[in-house]
């Protein structure tokens, strides 16, 4: 057995709807099995998501205080007055900000724009920078990707004479601000058709409002926004992505290919994954180490040099934020194992003096991938007695609800069910740890702190071919809503396996299957290479892509997970380091066999693996179910190995058989052996066999031990006496056959044991084994 790293929850097609959608729509079965399973079951649904080009966006005016927004905005500009975008110091916000600058300038409003400072401001709408825009003479404040919990600061700016404009995704809280308009899809008296855009998505209709038309040169600075904020990739926003990475793909800002080229991203390379992977992450560390402005400096310049250096510059602090990742991380996952242990804590709060309150959202999405459970990273104030945090959750638990009803002890927060911020007194740090480790045990069972993978298809391998990958990328691009599909092949068998990279840390795989074949590549896997046996049944699970080499093509599967779901066997009985070999196994299942006494001692069993080893005998009655089982020697009988087996499976089973006798023969002396010796002892009469057997031996080509052998079973049926070493022919002998000598049954036995175990082929072994195991031991998805 190989168990998988987590459950796969498998979908499953009405086989009527996949044919339907293949047939109309022309497309493998494979590709509609998949939109089927996305919900898009309709033929007029699956064109909707599958053909983007001709399909328009909605209406902006359908959302509530659109027309009150454009209205005031008209005014300002007729009167001259300042107006003031207040943006977000992440990627969703710095695009945001660009889009709703580039909108206004265009229609000729005296507009600037300002982005808290991360670290000396915090989140959000705050008093002073309310204050300093009033007395900068700012008449009008735009929020973008940010506002709709700021209910004080909204005070604070009608006490001003500030009219302030909220444009928001965030979850609205329960009381709203009192502001001059909201724009926010999700407001209750909302009626806009979509929403779950991010906000760069709102200030993208905010654009098209404004100026009267579908603002299509913005759509590449709003794929990015709309891609880094993971918000679900459908309706709208899927429009927004795909759309955008193609005008992406041909931009002519100079600050946006100057950032994909310190990327080393050709430009008609760009996909999501360019803007997940490599912009977004560019963009983000400028605001989670300094402030923002440069990077929305880089989306607006027209200046090839400026760009060059802000490029330079956003790269720089990039290298350095994952620096301070990984340090951070590695402080975290300490004190997660010192002081709070997963098995004892289904939330996760950690705190650090003066972490970089920047990258700790990071950390925190690296501690859920490591222990899986929702999770807050807290930066710590002394001075200020602030704990600032930053939290991820997994399925199953609403970060956003439960934390909502923290809000005694969180006068700062926002966020949505699978991330949050706030803002909190440290000494209120140990009574959050305590209200959400205890609503985590109220909500979440043992098997939600499993991770869970969604498994989109299941299909063969022959089934996996070019053309069907290349149809695959219509259901591009991928992200929240819309994952690369995951593919689920099972029962098939590995062809070639080895170990790949510098460390050995990747895995080469491929798998064969009714006669078809597939590449597979698993990056991280190298260590699965030790608990694959040959011959294995296996169950592959990834994401299918095609392989270009040398001008090349092929199918390849990227693996994510991996399961062996019967017992497995491993033949370690050339290994010579079988004490290194044995510390590899997991002791939590470690099981040593053994059946003779001096075993552990001829082999020199490492002292701290004594503790997982057991003497077999006739008595012995060992349930070896789930067990990962060594065999270190040969048994004197094979029913005490087979006995053992009746009514248990272990998982695995890893055979050694160690035998300490060098055998010069493999197999029983012959009749004509016999009938030679007795001859030589009847023309000899006595001899001494001390003396005399070395020279036997040589002169027919023997081994000593095959004269002591015959001689002793001479002995023991009567034939022959000895005598201090000395042999003569016993001529009083009656006929008896060689069965009665113990001596010879004993080598029989041995011959075949050995045989059975020793010098058998692996799969001799593996049918031996098979055919005593009579429990199968399986894994359910």
């Amino acid at each position: 057995m190989l168990a998988s790293k987590s459950r796969w929850n498998v979908n499953v097609s009405s086989m009527e709807q996949v044919e339907q959608l293949a047939q109309s729509l022309d497309i493998a079965p494979l590709i509609a099995s998949l939109l089927v399973n996305r919900g898009f079951d309709t033929i007029d649904a699956a064109k909707e998501f599958l053909y983007t080009n001709d399909q328009e966006f909605h209406d902006p005016f359908l959302m509530e205080d659109m027309d009150k927004l454009v209205e005031r905005v008209n005014q300002a500009i007729a009167k001259e007055e300042k107006i003031l975008v207040f943006g977000d110091y992440d990627a969703d916000g710095v695009s945001s900000t660009t889009v709703m600058m580039t909108a206004l300038r265009e229609i000729g409003a005296l507009v600037d724009f300002y982005i808290p400072n991360r670290f000396t401001e915090g989140y959000g709408p705050n008093e002073n920078a309310f204050k300093q825009a009033k007395e900068n003479g700012y008449s009008v404040i735009i929020t973008v990707d940010t506002g709709i919990s700021a209910i004080n600061e909204a005070k604070v700016a009608k006490e001003l004479g500030l009219d302030l404009i909220i444009t928001d995704h965030h979850e609205p809280g329960p009381e709203l601000p009192d502001a001059f308009a909201i724009i926010h899809p999700k407001k209750e008296t909302c009626s806009y058709p979509f929403d779950d855009l991010a906000g760069v998505g709102v200030a993208y209709k905010v654009a098209h409002a404004l100026l009267g038309k579908n603002p299509e040169h913005l759509l590449d600075v709003a794929a990015i926004g709309t891609i880094a904020d993971l918000v679900p990739l459908v309706g709208e926003n899927r429009l927004l992505a795909s759309k955008g990475i193609k005008k992406m793909q041909q931009t002519t800002r100079v600050g946006l290919k100057a950032l994909l080229q310190k990327c080393g991203v050709e430009l008609h390379t760009v996909t999501e994954e360019t803007v997940g992977f490599s912009i977004g992450p560019r963009i983000n560390a400028v605001g989670r180490l300094d402030n923002a402005d440069p990077a929305v400096h880089l989306l607006m310049t027209n200046d090839p040099e400026e760009a060059k250096m802000l490029a330079e510059e956003m790269e720089s602090y990039n290298k350095e934020r994952q620096q301070i990742v990984t340090q951070i991380t590695e402080e975290a996952i300490q004190q997660v194992e010192e002081k709070y242990p997963p098995e004892d804590n289904g939330f996760i709060i950690v705190e650090g003096d003066n972490w970089n309150a920047g990258v700790i959202g990071i950390v925190a999405s690296r501690l859920v991938d490591r222990f899986y459970r929702p999770t807050i990273v807290l930066s710590l104030d002394e001075d200020k007695g602030l704990a600032k945090g930053s939290a991820r959750s997994i399925a199953g638990f609403d970060l956003f609800e439960n934390l909502s009803e923290c809000r005694d002890i969180l006068p700062h927060f926002g966020g949505h069910p699978m991330a949050a911020g706030m803002t909190l007194k440290i000494e209120d740090v140990h009574e959050l740890r305590q209200r959400m480790n205890q609503k985590a045990l109220e909500i979440l069972t043992d098997e939600d702190f499993t991770p869970i993978t969604d498994v989109d298809i299941e299909c063969k391998v022959e089934e996996v071919t070019l053309a069907t990958i290349e149809q695959l990328e219509m259901l591009a691009p991928f992200g929240v809503s819309n994952p690369k599909p995951k593919v689920l092949v099972k029962g098939v068998l590995p062809q070639q396996i080895r170990q790949i990279g510098n460390k050995s840390n990747h895995l080469k795989l491929v798998i064969e299957q009714d006669g078809s074949s597939l590449d597979c590549v698993g990056f991280g896997f190298g260590e699965t290479y030790h608990h694959v046996s040959p011959g294995a049944s296996l169950d592959v699970l990834g994401e299918l892509s095609i392989n270009e080499w040398n001008n090349f093509r092929k199918p390849q599967l990227f693996l994510k997970d991996i399961r062996v779901t019967d017992w497995q066997l491993f033949d370690i009985r050339s290994i010579k380091q079988l004490n290194q070999t044995l510390n590899g196994i997991d002791k939590t299942k470690l099981h040593i066999l053994y059946f003779n006494e001096s075993t552990l001692e001829e082999i020199n069993l490492h002292a701290d693996l004594r503790p997982y080893a057991s003497m077999v005998t006739n008595d012995t009655n060992e349930d070896l179910t789930g067990k990962y089982v060594v065999i270190l020697d040969i048994p004197s009988e094979e029913a005490l190995l087979s006995n053992l087996l009746e009514n248990s499976t272990p998982e695995r089973i890893y055979a050694s058989f160690y035998q300490k006798e060098n055998h010069f023969f493999s197999t029983i002396p012959t009749r004509e052996h016999f009938k030679w010796f007795y001859a030589l002892l009847a023309k000899k009469g006595s001899f001494d066999l001390r003396k005399h057997a070395e020279d036997i031996a040589k002169h027919r080509g023997w081994s000593k031990e095959t004269v002591d052998f015959i001689s002793q079973v001479f002995f023991d049926l009567e034939f022959v006496t000895i005598d201090k070493g000395f042999i003569a022919l016993n001529h009083a002998a009656k006929k008896r056959d060689f069965e009665e000598s113990p001596t010879y049954r004993k080598k029989q036995q041995q011959v075949m044991l050995e045989n059975l175990f020793l010098y058998s082929s692996y799969k001799q072994l593996k049918v031996w084994f098979d055919q005593h195991l009579t429990k199968q031991c399986t894994v359910h998805s």
